[in-house]
C-alpha cells in the first residue's frame, strides 16, 4: 500500500529532481564531493519536506 504523499504529483517531480541532481553531480570533478554531496540532499530534502508536510492537519500546524 502506497503512502498517500506518494500520489502527489509535486512529490513525484522531486523524486525524478533528485535523481536527475544525482546524476549530474556523478560527474563533478574529483575535489568537488563536498559540493556534489550538498546537492544531493538538498534535492532529496526537497521531497522529504513535501512527504513531512502532507502528514500535518491538526490545529496547531
Amino acid at each position: 500500500m502506497a503512502f498517500a504523499f506518494e500520489k502527489l504529483i509535486v512529490y513525484q517531480k522531486a523524486i525524478t529532481f533528485a535523481g536527475g541532481v544525482c546524476t549530474l553531480t556523478k560527474s563533478f570533478p574529483r575535489g568537488y564531493f563536498f559540493l556534489a554531496d550538498q546537492l544531493n540532499r538538498a534535492a532529496l530534502s526537497i521531497a522529504a519536506n513535501i512527504a513531512e508536510g502532507n502528514g500535518r492537519f491538526t490545529k496547531a500546524d
